[in-house]
């Protein structure tokens, strides 16, 4: 049975959606970009950001970029260290760092970060706690980098937390699997796009 989801205390966290993460000509084009068009995942996230905004869930984007004095940025790890190096193009303002165009103009809420997780060095917690968000639903690119991250995160700080799991992939079938494998147990459990849907439908009814 389809539990219920109130679209009122419900937040669609959409993660690096950008030219940089998902497209040829991005940073991480050469690892990504086949996977991501193999999968249909922007098409099946952009139905489901519009569906999900259309049925009263808040939806936010979250981008990765480095601002001129490095804001959070700290180059702890190897991918800290190889974006630290391609600083300029991860600028606020930086043509590849935008939102994908499939998703630009229904990208109403943008937070950016220097964080593997969306939800640290930024206010976007507070923000959601303010309009009494209590349950968040991932989707994004990688599901074993920032979906997973943020996923964990999110849930430890008291968020009910789904992974949107045909709104997310990665570079290989077998890491996919394996990190959805693993937010199944860490958090409230991974949804279908369409088993979402059905749960902010029934949402919607309930509170007429």
């Amino acid at each position: 049975m389809t539990s219920s989801l109130d679209p009122a205390r419900t937040a669609v966290l959409a993660l690096h959606w950008q030219i940089h993460v998902v497209k040829p000509e991005g940073f991480f084009g050469g690892m990504l970009a086949e996977p991501v068009a193999r999968s249909g995942v922007v098409d099946n996230a952009v139905r489901f950001h519009e569906s999900a905004h259309a049925a009263g869930a808040t939806v936010f984007h979250t981008r990765f970029t480095v601002p001129e004095d490095g804001g959070l940025m700290v180059p702890n790890t190897e991918f800290m260290r190889s974006v630290a190096e391609a600083g300029e193009s991860f600028r606020p303002d930086a043509e590849m760092t935008r939102i994908i165009p499939e998703m630009a103009e229904s990208a109403d809420h943008v937070v950016d970060n220097q964080k593997l997780s969306g939800l640290a060095g930024n206010d976007l917690t507070e923000t959601l706690r303010t309009k009494g968000i209590d349950t968040v639903l991932v989707t994004g690119v990688a599901t074993n980098l920032t979906v997973e991250q943020t996923a964990r995160h999110a849930t430890d700080l008291g968020f009910i937390t789904h992974v949107i799991s045909d709104c997310v992939t990665t570079t290989d079938e077998t890491t996919h699997q394996a990190s959805l494998s693993n937010l199944d147990m860490t958090t409230a459990g991974c949804r279908t796009a369409a088993d979402t849907l059905a749960g902010l439908a029934v949402g919607v009814s309930q509170s007429h």
